[in-house]
C-alpha cells in the first residue's frame, strides 16, 4: 500500500545517511521533499503541515546535527512522528469488557467490504480471542446481503442469525439480541446496511439500531483505496454516531496511503484493524509502530513471526528441529520449507517485512523473479523419486535430465536446487557441531526452542539477503537458499 511513499522517503533518507555531518539547511531540504512525498500520497494538508513542522523542529536541534550519526537520528525522529500520526503505541484494542453479549456495530459505505470484514472479525474473535460470536445482517436493501453473511459464517464456523424475510433492521437487531442471550453468545456482530453516499434516512435507521443494541464498539469500515475521501466519510459518520474505531480494508492494494496517515489525526478515531486480501483470515490488528517501520523500510519482523506462527504447524517445526539437531536435511525438508514460504505469502510478502529488504524486493521484481520460482523448485523436487529425495547425492546426469523433463525445467535448474541443498546441509552440520539447537540458542542469548529450527539458514542462508531471520521462535522456517544471494541464486 505504501510502496510509492516508502520509495520516496527511502531516497530522501539515503541522501541524509550518506553524509557524515548535516547542516540545518540539509535537514530543511530533506523535510521539503518529505512534505511533497506526503502530499503526493494524498495525506491531508493540515496533517502534513503539523508533521513536517514537528519533525523539522526536532531534527535541527544541536543534539542531532552534532551526533555521530545525524542521518540515522533524523530517520528515528521521522519514525516516532509517523507512529504518533498513525495513533501511537497506546492505540486501544477491542473493548470486550462488558456483560455478554457484547455488541459490535459495523457501519460504512456500500462496497467498502463491510460484510466480508464482519465475517473476518467473527473469525478473529473465535480463533484469537476464544469468543463465541453470532453474526447478524441488518442489510435488507442489497440483494442477497443477508445470504452472503450466512455463507461466510458457514465457511468460518461462526453462527449466523436465521433470515426472516420482511423484517425491518430494528426488528432484526432485537431478534439478534434475544438469540445472543439464549445461546450464551459472547459477542454479537451486527452488519448494517451500506449506502452509496451519506444517506440521512439510513443514518437515522443506524442511530435507531444503535439506541436499541447499545453497542460497545461501533466500527466504521472504510476502503483505503478511496484515498482522502475516506477521511471525509469517517467525519460524516462520526457526526451521526459515536464511532469507537475504524477498519481500513484493502490495505494490500495500490493506494497511496493517505487515508491511513490522515484518519487518526483528522477524525480522532483510532484505526483498530487493517484488512489485507479477500481471504477470511486477512484481518490484522493495526499496529502504528509496525506500519511506520514498513513505510520507512525498516521491516516488520514481529508481524513476520506472527504470520509464521499462524501458517506453520507446530509438529512440522518440531520435526524439522529434531532433524536439524541431528545434522540431517534432505529434499523433503527443503520442499516443506518452500510450501511454508508459499503459505506465508511468498517471496514478495516476506521480503517486504524484512528490515532493509526494500531494495532487494525491488531487485527481485525487476529481474522477473516471483513466486513462480517457488513453484518451479517444488516441481523439480516433485519429479524426484522418494529415494532420490532422501539421498540427492545419488543423482547422476541421466537422472537430472529425467527430473528436468518431468518438471518442465532445465538441468541447470536442477543443479541449482541441489547446490542449495548442499549448502543448507553444511549449515545443519555446523549447528550440530555447536551443540545442536540448544547450543546455538545459548550462543545467541536465548532462542526459540524447537522453533530455533526456523533459524540458522534463515530465508537466504548465511550471507543471503534474507539471512537475518534467525530463529522465528517456533516457526519452523528453515534456510531457503543457503548458498548466498537469493535473488541471484534463484534467478532463472
Amino acid at each position: 500500500m505504501f510502496d510509492s511513499l516508502s520509495d520516496r522517503l527511502g531516497g530522501v533518507f539515503d541522501k541524509l545517511r550518506g553524509r557524515g555531518a548535516l547542516k540545518e539547511q540539509d535537514v530543511r531540504d530533506a523535510m521539503r521533499e518529505v512534505r511533497i512525498a506526503l502530499l503526493e500520497a494524498d495525506v491531508a494538508l493540515p496533517v502534513v503541515r503539523r508533521f513536517v513542522d514537528k519533525v523539522t523542529e526536532e531534527a535541527v536541534g544541536q543534539s542531532v546535527l552534532r551526533s555521530v550519526t545525524p542521518g540515522q537520528q533524523v530517520v528515528k525522529i521521522v519514525n516516532d512522528a509517523l507512529i504518533e500520526v498513525l495513533g501511537g503505541d497506546d492505540t486501544p484494542g477491542l473493548d470486550l469488557e462488558a456483560v455478554p453479549p457484547v455488541v459490535i456495530l459495523m457501519v460504512g459505505l456500500q462496497g467498502s467490504g463491510k460484510t466480508t470484514t464482519t465475517a473476518k472479525l467473527g473469525k478473529l474473535l473465535k480463533e484469537k480471542y476464544g469468543k463465541k460470536a453470532l453474526l447478524a445482517s441488518l442489510d435488507v436493501y442489497r440483494p442477497a446481503a443477508q445470504e452472503q453473511l450466512q455463507v461466510l459464517g458457514e465457511q468460518i464456523g461462526v453462527a449466523t442469525l436465521p433470515i426472516v424475510q420482511g423484517q425491518a433492521p430494528v426488528d432484526i437487531a432485537v431478534r439478534a439480541l434475544q438469540a445472543a442471550r439464549l445461546q450464551a453468545v459472547d459477542v454479537l456482530l451486527l452488519d448494517t446496511a451500506g449506502r452509496l453516499h451519506v444517506d440521512q434516512t439510513l443514518m437515522e435507521e443506524m442511530k435507531a439500531v444503535s439506541a436499541i443494541a447499545n453497542p460497545r464498539e461501533i466500527l466504521l469500515v472504510v476502503d483505503a483505496l478511496t484515498g482522502q475521501d475516506a477521511v471525509n466519510v469517517a467525519q460524516s459518520f462520526a457526526g451521526q454516531v459515536e464511532l469507537t474505531g475504524v477498519v481500513l480494508t484493502r490495505m494490500d492494494g495500490d493506494s497511496r496511503g493517505g487515508a491511513a496517515l490522515s484518519m487518526r489525526a483528522v477524525t480522532g478515531k483510532p484505526i483498530k484493524f487493517a484488512g489485507t486480501g479477500e481471504k477470511l483470515d486477512g484481518l490484522e490488528v493495526f499496529q502504528p509502530s509496525r506500519v511506520a517501520g514498513r513505510i520507512l523500510g525498516m521491516g516488520d519482523v514481529v508481524s513476520l513471526v506472527e504470520k509464521a506462527a499462524a501458517s506453520i504447524k507446530e509438529e512440522d517445526a518440531e520435526k524439522l528441529a529434531e532433524r536439524m539437531a541431528q545434522g540431517k536435511f534432505d529434499m523433503n525438508d527443503l520442499r516443506m520449507q518452500l510450501k511454508q514460504m508459499q503459505s506465508m505469502g511468498g517471496l514478495g510478502a516476506l521480503a517486504g517485512m524484512m528490515p532493509g529488504m526494500k531494495k532487494a524486493k525491488a531487485a527481485m521484481q525487476a529481474s522477473g523473479m516471483d513466486d513462480r520460482v517457488l513453484l518451479r523448485m517444488d516441481a523439480i523436487i516433485g519429479s524426484m523419486t522418494p529415494k532420490e529425495r532422501q539421498r540427492p547425492e545419488q543423482l547422476n546426469a541421466r537422472r537430472k535430465i529425467r527430473i528436468a523433463n518431468g518438471s518442465g525445467t532445465q538441468v541447470q535448474d536442477v543443479n541449482k536446487i541441489l547446490k542449495m541443498h548442499q549448502e543448507m546441509g553444511k549449515a545443519m552440520k555446523q549447528i550440530r557441531k555447536m551443540g545442536g539447537l540448544k547450543g546455538l540458542a545459548a550462543m545467541l542469548g536465548g532462542g526459540g526452542g524447537a522453533g530455533g529450527a526456523g533459524g540458522m539458514g534463515g530465508l537466504g542462508g548465511p550471507g543471503g539477503p534474507l539471512g537475518g531471520l534467525g530463529g522465528l521462535g517456533g516457526s519452523g522456517l528453515g534456510g531457503l537458499g543457503g548458498a548466498g544471494d537469493l535473488s541471484k541464486f534463484l534467478k532463472k
